[in-house]
């Protein structure tokens, strides 16, 4: 099921860390000026970047064996800077056909048994990174990509035999397939995308092949987003499809390789459950210079496992004129999907509205399958009053149907018999996406008798849900089980103070034995065995305390209200040896605005009290080492109500909550109302902007990544549906570029110069700091070199450490911020 609309339950743990001998040796003081290069922090500070986060966990299908996987947690400068290309969105690089800018990048493999007490470390892994891990359905293998800077290739470790091994030579294709591998269900084989065109020479451009490129409106609206790193010329395009194309190949487990079929553009592949047929998306020219390449042209083609096309399913046009709104998708079939309850039996979507949820209709989509040997017409499945959001497919007899609409921000989900799925289906949940009180939680999978991946179902009645539950006591996760005939829910367990514990895996059909992960304020998160008839709990992993210099830090949740009643919250963070004697001290907020339509969801606590702290260079808790308290994620609700939109109040509630956070810490005794500094990322930055434009509530302010002039972003953004021509006001007064006038409080702006996130261009910072230093405004504007949106390089987040560090430094902890 896609589960971009109900909020997935993230299960990240932290690990050990501490600063290297040459990062102290390379310390700069704190109260440095020297801006000539790249600065490192204060040691305190600069220890944070070198913590280590706990492995990436991964249980096996049958429950016998944990992967643990060791995160690379940032890179080098001359990993950032070596060549890539931008075409069509996407960003790669071009010496292993790979995307050059993957998160989730491996440098250590180990295993560990649930029964007794074995550990398998696997070495051989020393000279590149691994990503894309996954398991094989019949547990035997953990498959990955190996990346080195030649190639990407796939290798595989064999429990049984406890050995290491490349399985084929054949590099991989992650350029625009992203995971260029998939496991054969039945766990025979693997299907891989190879990089044909590997070691040949790309295109060449030359005064020959130069040629105007000439656009031209067709009379139909298109609105797009601002989009980055787009085709530009004849040129773009040779590369892309240079780059892009690959063959699709059959592996078997003694690595013998086989061509699918021949070589292409695929943008998608996907493995029947029965393992006998491929759905295949190849990418059709003409390109388009306006969007990315996942709003290509597309074929969607059945492929047998020769490469004989069965069936053409569909050739989607350029989809360059999606009406604007969050909810609107192309015309025609889209979200192709094999169903994992069945051997080969697709589904998909078609809009009945033109793909624009404005239009009043009785049904915004139905949803189609096909069966092998895809012959016959297409049959109805269902009709969704709202936009098709998904099914989690458990078995014949039973599946998940979920549908969203963005104007309310609703979304449902239904019971259904997938043999007759409009059929008397039962409301399984009906809520705000937004409302995390309401959230019943996210099913727990399994592998059904094809290998294909299921919500794990028991007799045909029970379903296993695993949430974070919400609630004004804070989150305390739980593990439940659904009744499908009496539509009723048994909590069979929750979480207890003074412990945040999560529910990872499921052990068992009863729902008695299940992975946690397990954390409380003073003891970092750790995986357990708990076992509900037995009353036990078995520790799994012993990952150390990763911030020692930071024991001791107090941490309290914080109620206070709106001037308008909404009820807000954030998470209070003291030095450690704070005293209350010692009164008020400095405050940095670290804050992002979001979007509600109703009040009391905007209100709603969704962390817990007894969280571990994590002390993260990305924010603002290492600035606890230097005697500042920290308010984190104080709420900044923008709520619609009485038929508004959200930003059309905009400002007025903006200021109107960091007031009351800025009140209820005055009050507290813990804050020097004239030495608190506001923060944030990306929206976040806006918000500094707004807030010191429209505010005498800060000292200063950082502002990293953001956007300042909403004109540039003229067909919406964040959640605003409006175009500027349609909320020219909206836009204006929601622009601090509009307002930097009305700035009287100093601002460092940081921004990487590669971001490219759609709406925060680099150039929104630079125009923002020339206005500012045209109007005589003090500001400080950082462009981080090959940085994009986020900021990945050491060098770099040391950098960003002591910018912001000597930025509170002079406002808030020097004599000079007494002015």
């Amino acid at each position: 099921m896609k589960q971009h609309l109900i909020a997935s339950v993230l299960l990240g743990a932290l690990g050990l860390g501490c600063a290297s001998t040459a990062l102290a040796q390379q310390e700069a003081p704190a109260g440095a000026q020297n801006d000539a290069g790249y600065q490192v922090p204060s040691k305190e500070l600069a220890q944070v970047v070198d913590a280590k986060l706990a492995p990436r966990s991964m249980l096996s299908p049958d429950g016998q064996w944990l992967a643990l996987l060791e995160r690379r947690r940032v890179e080098s400068l001359q990993e950032l800077a070596k060549p890539e290309l931008k075409l069509a969105g996407i960003k790669l690089n071009p010496d292993n056909f790979s995307r050059s800018r993957v998160r989730n990048k491996y440098t250590a493999l180990t295993f560990k048994s649930l029964e007794g007490d074995i550990t398998l470390d696997v070495s051989g892994l020393d000279e590149g990174i691994m990503r894309s891990p996954q398991w094989s359905s019949d547990s035997r293998y953990l498959s990955f990509v190996y990346e080195t800077p030649a190639s990407a290739t796939l290798w595989v470790y064999d429990i049984t035999t406890q050995a290491l091994k490349q399985l084929t030579d054949h590099a991989l294709n992650s350029v625009v397939t992203a995971t260029p591998y998939q496991w054969m269900p039945d766990a025979s084989g693997l299907i891989i995308n190879h990089a044909v065109n590997l070691g040949k020479a790309q295109p060449q451009d030359d005064a020959s092949t130069v040629v105007p490129v000439i656009q031209q409106t067709t009379g139909e609206k298109a609105p797009a987003r601002t989009y980055q790193n787009l085709l530009t010329s004849p040129y773009d395009e040779a590369l892309f499809s240079f780059y892009g194309h690959g063959q699709l190949m059959r592996v078997s487990l003694d690595g013998q390789a086989k061509a699918i079929g021949k070589a292409k553009l695929f943008s998608n592949f996907s493995i029947s459950p029965d393992s006998n047929n491929i759905l295949v998306a190849t990418l059709d020219q003409p390109f388009s210079y306006q969007v990315p390449y996942f709003r290509f042209a597309t074929t969607w083609s059945v492929w047998g496992m020769s490469g004989y096309e069965l069936t053409e399913l569909v050739k989607q046009p350029l989809a360059d004129n999606i009406p604007q709104g969050f909810d609107s998708v192309r015309t025609g079939p889209r979200d192709f999907e094999w169903r994992s309850d069945k051997g080969a039996t697709l589904i998909w979507a078609e809009a009945q509205d033109g793909g624009d949820m404005k239009k009043d209709v009785p049904h915004h989509d139905h949803i189609y399958t096909l069966s092998a040997p895809f012959k016959r017409k297409p049959k109805l499945f269902a009709k969704t009053e709202r936009r098709f959001a998904g099914v989690t497919w458990g078995n014949e007899n039973l599946a998940m149907l979920s549908e969203w609409r963005f104007s309310d921000r609703q979304v449902r989900s239904w019971i259904i018999a997938p043999n007759d799925a409009d059929a008397s289906p039962v409301l399984f949940s009906e809520r705000s996406y937004n409302d995390a009180y309401k959230d019943p939680g996210d099913p727990i999978y399994t592998h059904n008798d094809l290998g294909a991946r299921v919500m794990q179902v028991v007799g045909d009645r029970y379903i296993y849900l695993r949430g974070d539950g919400a609630s004004e006591q804070g989150n305390i996760p739980f593990l439940d089980r659904y009744d499908v005939k009496t539509n009723s829910t048994e909590r069979l367990w929750r979480s207890e103070a003074p412990y945040y514990e999560r529910v990872v895996d499921l052990l068992d059909e009863k729902g008695e034995r299940f992975i946690t992960v397990r954390e409380s304020k003073t003891e970092q998160p750790n995986l357990f065995v708990r076992d509900l008839d037995d009353d036990t709990l078995t520790q799994l992993t012993q990952f150390p305390h990763p911030y020692p210099a930071f024991k001791g830090i107090q941490k309290e949740q914080v109620r206070y209200k709106r001037d308008d009643g909404v009820e807000l919250s954030g998470t209070l963070y003291l030095p450690a040896g704070y005293e209350p004697s010692q009164g008020p001290i400095p405050v940095l907020m670290w804050a992002y605005p979001l979007e509600y339509k109703d009040k009391t969801v905007a209100s709603q606590v969704r962390e817990s009290p007894y969280e571990f702290t994590y002390i993260g260079y990305w924010g603002p808790m290492p600035y606890l080492a230097k005697g500042i308290a920290v308010f984190d994620d104080p709420k900044m609700p923008i709520v619609g109500v009485d038929g508004k939109e959200p930003n059309d109040t905009f400002r007025k509630q903006l200021v109107a909550s960091a007031q009351a956070a800025v009140d209820v810490l005055v009050e507290k005794g813990v804050a020097d109302k004239d030495k608190i500094a506001i923060a944030g990322h990306s929206y976040g930055a806006f918000m500094v902007a707004n807030l010191l434009a429209h505010s005498d509530l800060f000292k200063a302010g950082i502002a990293r990544s953001g956007a300042y002039n909403r004109t540039l972003t003229p067909f919406g953004f964040q959640g605003e549906e409006r175009n500027f021509w349609e909320g020219q006001a909206v836009y204006a007064n929601m622009s601090p570029f509009f307002h930097a006038e009305k700035i009287n409080e100093p601002m460092l702006m940081i921004h990487g110069k590669e971001d490219p996130n759609s709406g925060t261009f680099p150039m929104q910072s630079e125009r923002m700091y020339a206005a500012m230093k045209g109007l005589g405004k003090d500001a400080r504007l950082v462009m981080l070199p090959y940085e994009a949106h986020g900021y990945r390089a050491r060098k770099s987040l040391l950098h960003v450490l002591w910018e912001q560090e000597q930025w509170l430094d002079k406002y808030l902890l020097s004599d000079e911020s007494a002015e």
